[in-house]
């Protein structure tokens, strides 16, 4: 998928709403016009997510890369204090195994597509090389492999390369096998392989001879209903001739159809080879060879176990001790005895299901490990493990959001990282952090809940259908999963049940499994309202692997999902009568009474959509009784199209809506916004899309997302945010997207200012996380205070850039470049330039402030601090372009304001949009109420009134001095005798130095921080603290600014002669001596 930007000027405009070739002008485009409404990250990492694999840079051990399963290619330079992600910009977010060259470790290969048989793996595109240590990266072919494996640059020759490619695990045939270059990448040969379910799951090469090699193949397939993973394809195969050709091993080897194979060879013995198999109903064993894989050993029965072999079966020999054993498992197992017997690595406080490791030559206790819950590192050998707690890469299925006052919380179901929950944003400064998340429920957590009004209410679930109703107030989860009666068949859950809470009874709640369920007691007790509503099939009678296949096979289905499941429900907003469920098979059923009867609708009759395809996602449309939205997916079917549909006659006849979305875009959820009914947004395996007339036509909308899975999305009402949930990289929001409401050509052609939304006044607490180190993790919350959101259509563009943009044309026809003459090229120079100017009033008219902002083609965001500044004046070296940003501010109060449009351009100020008002709340209130609070009008005031006059004689004071310093140096030039006038300096000077003492204090006693008499500006420092907090000014501070007065009184006299009498009369002494004139 391309990356490029999206341009919304008017004549794209026209062609996006009305043109059929609209889209392909738009990916031309490279600025962005809604580049201004970013995509904000909030995490979490606290509990990161599943890494596929690691290397550490032998060259400098403090860099990893960590290759994530889903959520791309990470590179850290400080062993885990910082990381850096690679890989945000290229089109696959899959990653299934990474090698550093051996010849220059800044040479970084990448296998795209994790190579587990789970449920929820994304596909990758290829094989990708840096150069340049991941900064830029390259594709080198194999675009249809969908999941590698693993990559070996010969050590002796970077230009040769061996990679083990898996290929599809949802279909037959792509690119599957080992492949082999002798180019860097360039071409390819397929050097072994098998029929067209298997591929190459492993290799390993001897450390002492690079043309001895040894393979693992591995036969697999999943569909939606089952998985078979082994069968006839799958072996251990050798080659002496650096891959060119192969032979099957087979003495002390299983006969019977083998599954997923992990290979070692001994580092310190190479002629010991080791191999981790799979067999029939999750069994298996460890295999030793001592002879270089001509006869084989069993040694034990251990296989991985959790989810399953498919899942793990990674196997590691020790550097550092002959024999010793690492087993990738939910639990990773080790053996001293090459096998023979297996203890469980120690993992206190270490999350479970682990995927890789990887050691330090030069130190045989460090292990760096990674987990479906991130990386760890131990450096005791497993006794004790550190979390790197700074990876947001956490896959959520699904999230909800509550109403929370004052901001709102965000729950979501994980993969294997439990429901977890955390704040939208918070009053810090330094943003939301790790402690801010908690968890919910544990398991792998899925489809959330939440009820309107209620925030101490939520749902969450783990797999198949463990629903519970949590209680926020006391941590509480009370089980609430519905219970089939005496002599019922047994309720298939989906893997990811589907919950909904009702539109009209908040209190009313729908369940899927292969019945709707319903609750009007938050889940104490439920009714069915549906019979089974699926195609009720045994799953073991349908095809895999391109036909029905025998009981014998390599099943296993335990850790999925059942099949024949609801797995979408909808309600209309508008008739609490209507409800939408879809399921995993193929149907779409509704009902226009409550569930009294029930309307099927089979995927196949929808335009162009697969009688196999998956209900991703159904929705009532939100304005229009009879209109409908359904999502699907054909994925676990090898068909990765979007199918996206619209029925505007409560479900009757569909029409296809998939305008403007790349093929292999598969849409997982759709939203629709709560006031304008033509404005939707798409959650897809590529990004997040976007209409703005209900589906006609969409486009890319991902500033500030990087590639990856959105598995989800949501729309907080009150908020008119947007929380989108990607399945890698944690959650993101786009703050208040309203400006997007009722967007038409014409809104597009002219400058706007959009209305803001309710402004939060609050003191953002800053400090105490400061000291915490760079690893410290921190999500940004949105900007402070009140947000204006303004529309320009066009960039300014100068006089130098129109000349420059003529010659370029000239110059592109091979035409002369005329000289432009000096009157043009001095009207470039002087050239203002243009910005927009907002203006901010109270409700009465009274002038509060104005902030200068960028001129800038697109939707634009600026905020306003809430602060009033009221400087008392200004030093001319010193103004600052943002009056908002000056040092002395007053806080706005509540109410109602209103900010006004202006552009400068050239410095011609004209107005661009009518006034749109705001409103200003306080949310947060003081525990105690300032006793002088009535007095604080008038101290600002005197405040006011002493500081500009103060400022005035200190800036006189200061002109003086310096007038004195140069005077001093111009005595040189009298015509006269030394003496008189050097005396009177040196008077002058003792007296402007008493006079900055009272003035500053002490210079000496400053130098070494030695306490002293309180002076005039230290007094003064105090009296300004009271407008730093809500609470307002103290009595001790009001008192310090009289204590200032009095004190600038006692040299106001002093101050006054020194400045208007003394060092003038030295002037005119000067002069009357022959001293030339000073000028400034």
């Amino acid at each position: 998928m391309t990356n490029s930007k999206i341009t919304l000027i008017i004549f794209f405009l026209f062609a996006l709403f009305f043109g059929v070739n609209a889209q392909e002008k738009l990916s031309k485009e490279k600025d962005s016009t809604l580049s201004g409404l970013k995509f904000r990250s909030i995490g979490p990492a606290f509990m990161s997510g599943r890494i596929a694999d690691i290397a550490i840079d032998p060259n400098n051990q403090n860099t990893w890369y960590v290759a994530v399963g889903s959520g791309g290619v990470w590179k850290t330079v400080n062993s885990g204090t910082t990381w850096t992600p690679l890989t945000d910009k290229q089109p696959f977010y899959s990653t299934g195994c990474l090698t550093l060259d051996p010849n220059n470790s800044n040479t970084v290969w990448v296998g795209t597509g994790e190579n587990v048989g789970g449920r929820h793996v994304g596909i990758g595109h290829g094989i990708y090389a840096s150069y340049d240590g991941g900064k830029t990266w390259k594709n080198k072919g194999l675009k249809n492999s969908e999941h590698i494996s693993k990559i070996i640059v010969n050590p002796k020759n970077s230009n040769e390369i061996w990679v083990a490619v898996q290929g599809p695990l949802w279909s037959s045939g792509g690119e599957r096998g080992l492949y082999k270059t002798l180019d860097g990448g360039n071409t390819w040969k397929l050097v072994l392989s098998d029929n067209e379910w298997t591929g190459v799951t492993d290799i390993i090469i001897d450390p002492r001879d690079e043309k001895t090699l040894y393979a693992a193949t591995w036969q697999r397939h999943r569909n939606v209903a089952a998985y078979m993973g082994g069968g006839p394809g799958t072996a251990i195969y050798k080659s002496t001739d650096s891959g060119e050709t192969w032979q099957k091993l087979k003495t002390g080897l299983p006969k019977s159809d083998m599954g997923k194979i992990g290979l070692a060879i001994s580092p310190i013995n190479p002629d010991v080879i080791y191999a981790a198999i799979e067999l029939e109903r999750r069994t298996g064993g460890i295999y030793r060879s001592s002879n270089k894989g001509a006869s084989w050993t069993k040694m034990s029965n251990t296989v991985s176990g959790g989810t399953g072999p498919h899942y793990y079966q990674e196997l590691i020999a020790s550097p550092h001790v002959f024999d010793k054993l690492y087993l990738m498992n939910n639990s990773t197992l080790y053996s001293e005895d090459g096998g023979k017997t297996f203890k469980t690595m120690k993992k206190k406080n270490k999350h479970g299901d682990d995927h890789s490791l990887t050691f330090k030559p030069n130190d045989p206790n460090y292990l760096l490990i990674g987990t479906d819950g991130g990386v760890y590192e131990s450096f005791d050998n497993s006794e004790n493990w550190k979390f790197i707690n700074n990876l947001p890469i956490t896959q959520f299925y699904k999230l909800a959001v509550d109403d929370a006052e004052p901001f709102y919380n965000i729950y979501g179901g994980t993969q294997d990282n439990n429901s977890q929950g955390g704040p939208s944003r918070t009053f810090r400064t330094n943003g939301i952090v790790n402690s801010d998340w908690f968890v919910l429920l544990g398991g792998d957590g899925h489809q959330p809940a939440t009820e309107p009004g209620n925030p101490n209410i939520v749902y969450a679930q783990s797999q198949q259908g463990n629903i519970n109703r949590v209680d926020r107030t006391t941590g509480e989860a009370v089980s609430i999963r519905p219970q089939e009666g005496i002599d019922e068949p047994y309720e298939r859950n989906n893997w990811d049940s589907p919950i909904l809470v009702s539109n009209h009874n908040p209190k009313r709640i729908y369940f899927g499994t292969q019945r709707v369920w319903k609750s009007d007691d938050r889940g104490d007790s439920w009714t069915t309202i549906s019979e089974d509503l699926t195609k009720n099939e045994e799953r073991l009678t349908l095809p895999i692997m391109g036909k029905q296949q025998s009981w014998d096979a390599v099943w296993d289905v335990y850790a999925m999902s059942t099949y024949n499941t609801i797995t979408s429900l909808s309600e209309s907003p508008l008739d609490e009568n209507v409800l939408y469920a879809g399921t995993d098979d193929g149907i779409i059923q509704y009902t226009k009474n409550g569930g009294t009867s029930w309307t099927k609708k089979l995927v196949s009759e929808l335009p162009n959509v697969p009688s196999s395809a998956f209900v991703n996602d159904i929705k009532a449309d939100l304005h229009d009784a009879n209109t409908v939205y359904v999502a699907l997916d054909n994925h676990k079917f090898g068909d990765y199209k979007p199918y996206l549909s619209k029925s505007t006659n409560g479900g009757k006849t569909w029409k296809s809506i998939t305008n403007g979305i790349p093929k292999n875009t598969l849409i997982w959820r759709i939203v629709q916004d709560h006031i304008d009914p033509n404005l939707m947004f798409l959650a897809t395996e590529y990004g997040i899309y976007i209409t703005l007339n209900q589906g006609d036509k969409w486009i890319k909308f991902s500033e500030g997302l990087p590639t990856i899975s959105f598995r989800d999305l949501a729309i907080q009402k009150r908020e008119n945010d947007l929380v989108v949930a990607s399945f890698g990289r944690g959650f993101y929001i786009l703050d208040d997207y309203s400006p997007l409401r009722n967007v038409t050509p014409n809104t597009l052609a002219n400058p706007t200012l959009f209305k803001p939304k309710k402004a939060l006044q609050y003191k953002p607490i800053s400090g105490g996380t400061s000291s915490q180190g760079a690893s410290y993790f921190t999500a940004k919350n949105p900007d402070y205070g009140a947000i204006f959101t303004y529309y320009i259509p066009e960039n300014f563009e100068s006089l130098k850039a129109k000349r420059k943009k003529t010659e370029k044309q000239l110059k592109k026809e091979d035409k002369n470049i005329v000289f432009p003459g000096w009157n043009t090229l001095d009207k470039e120079k002087n050239e203002e330039g243009a910005s927009i100017i907002l203006v901010i009033k109270d409700s009465d008219g009274n002038f509060m402030t104005r902030i200068n902002a960028p001129y800038k083609k697109g939707f634009n965001r600026i905020a306003w601090n809430l602060k009033i500044p009221n400087r008392t004046s200004l030093k001319l070296e010193q103004i600052n372009t943002n009056p908002s940003n000056y040092y002395y501010n007053l806080y706005a109060e509540e109410g109602m304001y209103e900010v006004s449009m202006f552009s400068k351009i050239n410095g011609i100020v004209k107005s661009l949009y009518e006034p749109q008002t705001f409103e200003v709340e306080r949310i947060r209130e003081n525990v105690l109420v300032n006793p002088v609070i009535d007095d604080v009008e008038s101290y600002i005031e005197r405040f006011k009134a002493f500081k500009t006059k103060f400022e005035a004689t200190i800036s006189d004071y200061n002109n003086a001095n310096k007038k004195l310093e140069a005077y001093s140096k111009a005595a040189v030039y009298a015509k006269a005798n030394p003496g008189s006038i050097e005396n009177e300096i040196n008077r002058l000077k003792k007296e402007m130095l008493y006079l900055k003492q009272q003035l500053y204090g002490n210079a000496s006693k400053k130098e070494i921080r030695e306490k002293e008499l309180k002076s005039i500006s230290s007094r003064l420092s105090v009296a300004i603290r009271g407008f730093s907090t809500t609470y307002g000014p103290t009595k001790t501070q009001m008192q310090s600014l009289d204590k200032a007065k009095m004190l600038f009184n006692r040299i106001q006299p002093r101050l006054s002669k020194f400045i208007n009498e003394d060092v003038p009369e030295i002037e005119d002494k000067l002069l009357k001596a022959g001293v030339p004139p000073i000028l400034d």
